[in-house]
């Protein structure tokens, strides 16, 4: 229902999606068809029976649809192989309008292709008894084929009137259970994709370029594709949430990258996670359903995280045995225990103030989406509200201290996917404990304030020996994110950076031929007798030292004031043009002309769109780490080249080669399904680009809180 705004539960919400719906009964006269008050509907999908069978084995994976408008307000859950599947589903929606009906809709899942149609059938609530629990039994039916007997679904309904007025004080005093059920993540699948085996050949060559797609309930990974190969070495690892207790079923499929043609599907397999015991690694080898080859996966149940949604009343920090638990489970004796587990995160959120009006009542029904990487948790909706208070907390499992913390606010809109109203991104490392800030909410990109503010109160507590360890593993993937897209803004705007970055190179180059030309004498003369001193003198160790010493004068420049790190407006003004590209683009998307012309080789303008993004980024992290852009990530520089500093000092270059060809050498020997990592790498990976230090800078609230539109600086 999100995917408009690029976020996709990991189990439906339906409580979110409120919709109109039809609202009366055979006895409620006294309500007149154009009421304005609310209702309630409470839905009870029991089961279904003798349902059509849409599989070559005779059986269906059927899940339900429930409609009002053309607009989906709810889906079950999938029951595999079953004809008379059990749901016993709940579903609350509040509607306003007694017009439409409720269409159900029933389909057999099928992973990788489209879903196949099982019958549908419609509720009309005008003849519902008001507060009276009523057993619904519906005929399903196909409209082109009338005669087929589809099977019937059972439902219990009950239809409850609420006072218009009592609508926003219902729906801010309490999350219901059922809110909280469907978010909280009963536990943690943990996937290593290690490789194939004798795949199948899908193209001319005899060779496929394969990955795989995995799927668990509405959550999604996508592996990385494997050129020319049949015999695929993935070593990738990835976490899926687990909301079922009796595990779920983990759909697996192989496909055949084909540029500028849909890809061929090379197999599929299943994994059962309820077959599977927790706590304990399982190495499971996969027949290719439908297919050739064989696939290799490493699959771990563990227990759930500290993940929960609660009141202000119940703070998990303010209860004084419980913060020292906590304080507990992240002290420094307790380096070694869980090295996944670096910390915890509470999150309160408070109120909203002056958010933009997105409906043509000049109102807005908005509510909070919580992310920290691919953890996602919702507040609920305050309705017809500017200045909506949630006074909710969410606690969170920290698996990573350089993660971003992103709170997004969002009108609920009964007939159409969400509308954006405003995004807060804020590293954990930059949060200050304990306390209450506004922070001005700002647009998509997180390049500008939009309208409104939002209050909220982190604490952050963590492990720093295990931070500083998890920095140097590879960062974890954010499975759901906007698909690229090829933008002449974005491209000239990752051109222009890395030019910058190669001109740091070319003005260094310049600057030392100077002084073999001798255009400033005096400077010319220092640099030769350095550069005999320093030849002279020369020792390994004297590299990660000069590199120590560049950190540690840039430090003692920022404590002293005199910081020469400057405010990137290029930057700033390079993605505010950008902005304003997308509004002409949103406006004018009938203007299609440039983007029509490139399409046969649009994949390639983007991957050269991300590569220039790509090196930009790695100069521009090398800077930002010398130039104390996160002073964490500094600190743990010093240390690393301190050590690096003594080891090359004390212990002579070729044992020091030597023991690293015999670590590379026998690493697969130790661990076979070792992920293959390089720690520098992983490192600056955590260091932030100049984009996202420009995205995370922290707006100041404006007095009227009314957007401001800054204006841009003439640059020559």
């Amino acid at each position: 229902m999100l995917d408009g705004c690029k976020l996709k539960s990991a189990c439906s919400l339906p409580f979110i999606y409120n919709k109109k719906i039809n609202t009366a009964g055979t006895s409620n006269a006294d309500v007149p068809l154009a009421d304005p008050g609310m209702y309630q509907l409470d839905i009870t999908l029991r089961r279904g029976q003798s349902l059509a069978a849409r599989d070559r084995g005779g059986t269906s994976d059927p899940y339900v649809k429930f409609k009002i408008g053309r607009k989906e307000v709810f889906r079950s859950k999938i029951i595999h192989k079953n004809l008379n599947p059990v749901w016993e589903e709940k579903a609350c929606i509040l509607v306003d309008h007694l017009r439409e009906p409720l269409y159900i809709k029933v389909f057999d899942y099928d992973f990788g292709l489209q879903d196949d149609f099982m019958g549908s059938a419609f509720l009309d609530l005008t003849q519902l008894e008001l507060n009276r629990p009523t057993d619904v039994t519906l005929t399903l039916k196909d409209p082109h084929y009338p005669d087929h007997d589809l099977g019937v679904i059972l439902l219990l309904v009950v239809l409850t009137p609420k006072e218009g007025e009592s609508r926003d004080v219902t729906q801010s005093l309490r999350l219901s259970d059922q809110h909280r059920k469907s978010q909280l993540w009963r536990g943690i699948v943990s996937i290593t994709l290690i490789e194939g085996r004798d795949l199948k050949a899908m193209d001319s060559n005899g060779l496929s370029d394969p990955y795989v797609k995995f799927r668990l309930g509405h959550q999604k990974y996508k592996s990385k594709i494997m050129p020319k190969t049949l015999n695929p070495q993935w070593r990738e690892q990835f976490d899926f949430h687990l909301y079922e207790e009796r595990g779920g079923i983990i759909d697996i499929t192989a496909w055949d990258k084909d540029a500028g043609k849909r890809d061929d599907f090379i197999g599929r397999c299943q994994v059962d996670l309820s077959a599977l015991s927790r706590e304990q690694t399982h190495k499971l080898e996969l027949q290719l359903e439908e297919g050739e080859g064989h696939l290799v996966l490493l699959v771990t149940l563990t227990a759930s995280a500290t993940v929960s949604i609660s009141d202000l009343s119940a703070n998990p920090l303010e209860d004084q045995k419980e913060r020292e638990e906590i304080l507990k489970r992240y002290s420094p004796l307790r380096i070694f225990h869980n090295l996944k587990d670096v910390g915890f995160l509470q999150v309160k959120v408070i109120r909203a103030e002056s958010l933009m009006a997105a409906d043509v009542t000049g109102k807005s029904d908005p509510f909070c989406v919580v992310e920290l990487n691919n953890d996602r948790l919702l507040t609920h909706t305050v309705y017809k509200n500017l200045n909506p208070e949630w006074n909710k907390v969410f606690t969170f499992n920290i698996k990573d201290i350089h993660s971003v913390l992103e709170v997004t606010v969002y009108d609920e809109d009964r007939d159409r996917s969400a509308d954006f109203l405003g995004k807060v991104a804020i590293p954990l490392l930059s949060i200050q404990n304990g306390e209450q800030r506004a922070y001005v909410l700002k647009n998509k990109q997180l390049t500008g304030p939009t309208k409104g503010v939002i209050y909220l109160e982190i604490d952050v507590i963590f492990n720093a020996v295990k931070a500083s360890l998890r920095t140097l593993i590879p960062k974890e993937q954010k499975y759901i994110e906007e698909e690229n897209r090829l933008s002449k803004q974005l491209l000239l705007r990752n051109f222009i950076r890395m030019k910058r970055c190669v001109m740091v190179l070319v003005n260094a180059a310049y600057y030392v031929n100077s002084c073999f030309d001798w255009d400033s004498p005096p400077r010319s003369l220092a640099a030769f007798v350095l550069f005999l001193f320093v030849v002279w003198n020369f020792e390994l160790y004297m590299i990660p030292l000069a590199l120590l010493l560049l950190l540690t004068w840039n430090y003692f420049l920022i404590i002293s004031g005199k910081d020469n790190r400057q405010r990137d407006t290029v930057v700033e003004d390079m993605l505010e043009d950008e902005e304003d590209e997308d509004d002409k683009d949103d406006k004018d998307s009938e203007k299609k002309g440039f983007i029509n012309k490139i399409y046969a080789i649009q994949e390639v303008c983007v991957s050269v769109q991300n590569i220039l993004d790509e090196v930009a980024s790695f100069g521009e992290r090398i800077k930002n780490t010398f130039n104390w852009t996160v002073p964490f990530l500094s600190w743990l520089a010093i240390v690393a080249l301190c050590v690096f500093t003594i080891i090359l000092y004390f212990i002579p270059l070729r044992y020091i080669v030597l023991l690293w060809g015999i670590n590379k050498f026998t690493k697969k020997l130790r661990s076979p399904y070792a992920i293959d990592n390089n720690e520098l790498l992983d490192f600056l990976s955590r260091v932030p680009s100049d984009v996202q230090v420009v995205q995370y800078q922290e707006l100041k609230p404006d007095p009227s809180h009314s957007p401001y539109k800054r204006k841009k600086n003439n640059l020559g």
